[in-house]
């Protein structure tokens, strides 16, 4: 892909700029519903009601999650979204005993994964400068920029799905190896952690746990 220049260049420039002058006058901050929302009254679920997730509410979600920022504009995250039985019994396999409930009550369990070729994407992703020699031969620079990178876009993955009305139970308890064998054998794809999504029955829920206050974690320098 050919990155713009000159007049052109200027021109998409100025559009961008423009563009979050105008959001940023229309909107100045989300409101306090909304932030209870996404975050602070938001809770991770166990239990699911069978009220279906329609894939256009999928796609709405991803659409979301992609514009979130990643270092170089990377995106090296991939999603399965698993919703057939055959897929969940697939995936029951890498789960402890007391996840299995969990994933298959819910309607759909996103595999948050990222891809180690990420990098030979560069000249669509970020087209100005060619950056791939940044990485080529690099394997563990790879590694960490696929991880951190595609970690970030499972909490904007997550964030969105509350922004849209869904709830969220994320989930580490599993095997990435049995994962990775059964769903991403031979492709250059490897799990990170999955996210069952739906509509909660909130019957499951327990008491928030607690949370640090500011002074306990952070400081200034």
């Amino acid at each position: 892909m050919t990155a713009p220049t000159g007049d052109e260049l200027a021109a998409l420039r100025e559009k961008a700029q423009q563009g979050h002058r105008d959001l940023r006058a229309r909107i100045d901050r989300l409101s306090d519903d909304a932030i209870d929302l996404i975050l602070r009254d938001a809770r991770s679920h166990y239990a699911w009601t069978e009220k279906p997730i329609p894939d256009g509410l999928l796609e709405e979600i991803y659409d979301i999650t992609i514009n979130g920022a990643t270092s170089m504009n990377t995106l090296p995250a991939r999603f399965v979204f698993v919703k057939t039985l055959e897929g969940k019994e697939r995936l029951a396999k890498s789960l402890k005993p007391a996840n299995v409930g969990k994933m298959m009550g819910a309607p759909v369990t996103a595999i948050i994964a990222y891809d180690m070729d990420f990098w030979k994407e560069l000249p669509f992703l970020f087209p100005h400068e060619d950056r791939r020699h940044m990485f080529d031969g690099k394997p563990d620079y790879i590694a960490d920029t696929a991880y951190r990178n595609g970690t970030l876009q499972g909490a904007y993955f997550m964030i969105a799905a509350r922004a849209v009305g869904l709830d969220v139970g994320a989930m580490s308890g599993f095997s990435n190896a049995i994962v990775d064998e059964e769903f991403f054998a031979g492709t250059t794809l490897k799990s990170n952690f999955l996210c069952n999504i739906g509509y909660a029955d909130e019957t499951a829920l327990f008491q928030k746990l607690p949370r640090f206050e500011f002074d306990q974690v952070c400081s200034y320098a």
